[in-house]
């Protein structure tokens, strides 16, 4: 009863999360699967952001309570922003389920799989589904342990959790609670760990990262505590390349900017939230920031570094979208030229500000503004990939491609992928790479041989 198989929905921060679980489990003496068919426990890490990913997730657990009729003894657990969101109403939805744990309440999983597998094994009665989803003190701690097992290449850090933002239509701030910092020197010791297994890359993770303790910790020399984070990161020696995400317009000051070009480690890569390029709509959204506002961050990051890469979300059919509103949309998502995008048509979240205005932009429109930023993406993305070809980028190698048995996958330092016929030896190694292809997501090269 002690193998469990964990599948994550949603963001790198629920990724980093479901690290941490299985860190915990391990640690425990519990053993992590690959296959769901073999485990004894299943744990579906959940997000909330969009109706379409609950929907995948209740859909995924509800498939699992009809195989636990065959199998009466395995374990379903709902975890993450969804159990947050949902609850009791999950138990309602989802009868057979087992756990569901909050956002605050990962690190009580290993415990209450322990008492629950106890119960089965003639220790005491079955409990009733437990349901955890209480705010605790502190939680924002427990997020810091990383599987032992060998070397991480690239590692997700937590330093913070929650949002105190209040975008109109967003759930997170329901379903992560208020801002709530880790420690930094716990942050700096952890990373520093890594370091020292292999660990040559770190992403510091938050809800709005660049917020990171500005209520806790006093401003340096006009620095912020990010920006301080910062420094203290590039200066761990074995960490060679230093991502975060995601920030918010606000707080992202001339401090942070100026990092670009002082902090060596610090990637030439941006994810960098738009959501929409009229002013209206971003003031529905509650977004407090203006498209010129916007668009100046980027133009001095530019000017700093006029390589860097620059990602973004954009949410098309938002409530009183007008064909006026997408067209500034349009407009200032190809003047900007980013690198990289994730496009969302609009679905109403419960519990949101903007969920009475309800959703009135037909799926058909939002299917076409969709598809319109979708092509532009296309040609963007296309001709940054292509602008490559005949260079030579820096790759760190994550592990072997999908496709072909000696080709391996790496990432330039603005974050492109590259696949590259390489040996497995190299994995973990910053190594030079000729770019001889580009497609829209991808390049292709070849090892520079050193003379």
């Amino acid at each position: 009863m002690n193998r469990v198989y964990i599948k994550t929905y949603g963001c790198q921060m629920n990724e980093r999360d479901s690290q941490a679980v299985a860190a915990l489990l391990r640690n425990k003496g519990y053993s992590i699967v690959s296959e769901e068919e073999t485990a004894d426990v299943i744990l579906l890490n959940t997000c909330s952001v969009r109706e379409q990913a609950e929907q995948k997730a209740i859909g995924k657990a509800g498939y699992i309570t009809a195989k636990k009729r065959k199998k009466p003894n395995l374990i379903l657990g709902i975890m993450g922003c969804m159990a947050q969101n949902k609850g009791d109403s999950l138990v309602d939805t989802l009868p057979d389920l087992d756990l569901v744990i909050g956002t605050q309440k990962f690190h009580r999983v290993p415990d209450h799989l322990d008492n629950m597998i106890a119960s089965m094994n003639g220790l005491g009665p079955r409990p009733e589904t437990v349901v955890d989803i209480e705010e605790e003190a502190g939680s924002q701690n427990t997020i810091k342990s990383h599987m032992d097992d060998g070397p991480k290449v690239s590692a997700f850090v937590s330093i913070m959790q929650g949002c105190n933002m209040k975008c109109s239509y967003c759930i997170v701030p329901k379903t992560r609670g208020a801002e709530r910092a880790r420690p930094m020197n716990e942050i700096v010791d952890e990373i520093q760990a890594l370091a020292d297994k292999g660990t040559k890359e770190v992403t510091l993770l938050g809800q709005i990262v660049n917020q990171y303790a500005v209520r806790e910790f006093p401003f340096v020399d006009k620095k912020s505590p990010f920006v301080q984070l910062l420094e203290k990161v590039n200066a761990i020696e074995g960490i060679e390349r230093i991502r975060f995400t995601s920030p918010h317009p606000v707080g992202f000051k001339d401090d942070l900017i100026e990092c670009y070009q002082r902090l060596p480690k610090l990637c030439e890569y941006l994810h960098f939230p738009m959501q929409s390029g009229s002013n209206s709509i971003l003031k529905a959204m509650r977004r407090p920031y203006s498209i010129e506002k916007f668009r100046q961050i980027i133009e001095k990051l530019r000017v700093i570094r006029p390589d860097i890469y620059i990602s973004t979300d954009i949410i098309v059919g938002f409530p009183g979208e007008t064909d006026e509103d997408f067209e500034a949309t349009r407009s200032a998502f190809e003047a900007i030229g980013f690198d990289m995008a994730y496009i969302f048509k609009y679905s109403v979240r419960p519990g949101t500000t903007a969920e009475p205005e309800g959703d009135p932009i037909s799926k058909e429109t939002k299917e076409a503004r969709n598809q319109i930023l979708l092509d532009i993406l296309g040609r963007s993305s296309l001709a940054r990939n292509q602008s490559l070809v005949g260079t030579t980028q820096e790759v760190l190698l994550e592990g072997k491609a999908k496709r072909g048995d000696a080709m391996f996958i790496g990432r330039t330092r603005g974050y492109r992928k590259v696949i590259v016929p390489a040996n497995e030896r190299l994995i973990g190694e910053l190594v030079d790479v000729h770019i001889t292809d580009a497609s829209v997501s991808s390049l292709n090269g070849e090892l520079v041989i050193a003379d």
